[in-house]
């Protein structure tokens, strides 16, 4: 059995007030909770700002990605607060977070007991530790969304998908990602309306200017592939 694993890594962290950090991981409980009701994943927070994801129905992966992606992205911190050099803190606001995707095999599985081991968490782990794409001291960002497997040609044909979906996400505001997260968290625009106690004409306003149906087209090509 295969499953979609997603490890990610909070952008900027540490550049965060001590305050602020204790408030994102807070946030982060609830998005796992969340997870758990709406994908049955699995999810755990390591040192605060690291994030293991066990999703059991790997066509899911991409769409629960994109929801933690969103999420955190639309966390509320303060960049008054902040020196206008802290140019750290700018890079959190606009990429929020970076996921690896891997996908494979678990050896050992037990949500009871915390125990994830094997292929596709150490596929995504390898892929989100890369220094290739993540400078801490230079803070270089070319690409936040990552897939890995042990099928070259699968890791080709999504590529460029997650290139396109991350230009989308970091041109994203917090508005827009709110929405875009309920969305992939399978909620109607009349639902999302009354959650945000916005009317459905702004829902549908933002879902259009951040580019929903080609979000939505991706996460259902991701689905369609990884089914096969």
């Amino acid at each position: 059995m295969n499953y979609s694993v997603i490890s990610g890594d909070i952008v900027s962290s540490t550049s965060l007030s001590i305050p602020d950090q204790k408030f994102v991981e807070e946030k982060l409980k609830i998005l796992i909770s969340d997870l758990k009701h709406e994908f049955n994943v699995y999810g755990r927070i390591i040192k605060g700002d690291y994030l293991e994801c066990v999703v059991p129905n790997a066509t899911e992966g991409l769409q629960v990605a994109l929801a933690i992606k969103s999420f955190v992205k639309a966390i509320y911190i303060d960049a008054k607060k902040y020196t206008k050099e802290d140019n750290r803190v700018k890079q959190f606001k606009i990429h929020g977070i970076r996921l690896a995707i891997g996908y494979g095999q678990l050896s050992r599985y037990n949500p009871e007991e915390g125990v994830i081991d094997g292929e596709a968490i150490y596929l995504s782990g390898r892929e989100i530790s890369g220094e290739s794409t993540y400078n801490k001291e230079r803070i270089v960002i070319k690409n936040t969304l990552f897939f890995a497997s042990k099928n070259e040609d699968l890791n080709k044909n999504f590529q460029t998908l997650l290139a396109l979906l991350d230009v989308l996400f970091s041109k994203a505001t917090a508005r827009q990602c709110e929405v875009l997260y309920l969305k992939l968290m399978n909620n109607q625009e009349d639902e999302i309306a009354k959650q945000l106690n916005i009317g459905q004409s702004a829902v549908n306003q933002h879902s259009t200017s951040v580019g929903w149906n080609a979000i939505d087209e991706a996460v259902n090509y991701f689905k369609m592939v990884i089914s096969k």
